[in-house]
């Protein structure tokens, strides 16, 4: 077996890259939580909003794809860089799951998701050259912050909606796991500034995703 060069990782970053923004990403073995749900049924104002919710959450991953591919790119340490590599791809599942529920909604992805895809791939290749206990900080505070998303639209949901509820369900156990691998593989915590930055970004990321 040869060994993998910076060029191919390369390559293969834009390969994902595609993936993830024009879909097809490669996901693991895990089937779609929702597959068994029943669906139900939604009026006209309900869909609208539980698509744009989906379309929040499926940016979020196209964001947090970015972010792992990024910080694998720049990882110092071989342990850390596949820690990042499992973490992206079980994300690509979550990136399936909302797409899929988006079009039982007859709804689509937005459109801004290539801007938001580059701008966190650098945050992550940013964070991974700063170094790996900062890389893993930033896995463990996004992380954070999407849990909370997650809370948030869970409780927007409508009642009768099992159907999404299941993924965002499955989608937030699998973002605390990941934080909690992060803190344990030596994450340092992030400074307050730097939080508080990030979760302002968030804000103009899901205000504008929610309508684009």
């Amino acid at each position: 077996m040869r060994n993998v060069t910076p060029i191919d990782r390369f390559i293969s970053g834009i390969d994902q890259a595609v993936r993830t923004v024009f879909g097809n990403p490669q996901v693991t073995e895990r089937a779609n939580p929702a597959t068994d749900t029943p669906e139900t049924e939604l009026d006209e104002t309900q869909s609208r909003h539980v698509a744009a919710l989906m379309r929040i959450n499926h940016t979020g991953e196209v964001c947090a794809q970015a972010l792992y591919q990024g910080q694998a790119l720049t990882a110092k340490l071989p342990k850390v860089r596949e820690s990042m590599e499992r973490a992206a791809q079980e994300e690509n599942d979550h990136l399936d799951w909302c797409e899929s529920r988006i079009r039982d909604l007859h709804s689509h992805t937005s459109y801004l998701n290539p801007i938001w895809y580059a701008g966190s791939f650098a945050m992550g290749a940013v964070a991974g050259a700063v170094g790996d206990k900062w890389s893993l900080g930033f896995v463990a505070e996004t992380e954070r912050q999407v849990v909370r998303h997650l809370d948030s639209h869970l409780a927007q949901l409508p009642e009768q909606d099992e159907k999404s509820r299941v993924i965002l369900e499955q989608m937030k156990s699998d973002e605390q796991h990941h934080a909690t691998i992060a803190l344990e593989a030596g994450g340092a915590e992030l400074p307050k500034p730097i939080k508080k930055a990030m979760a302002t970004m968030s804000k103009v990321m899901t205000g504008m995703t929610y309508y684009i």
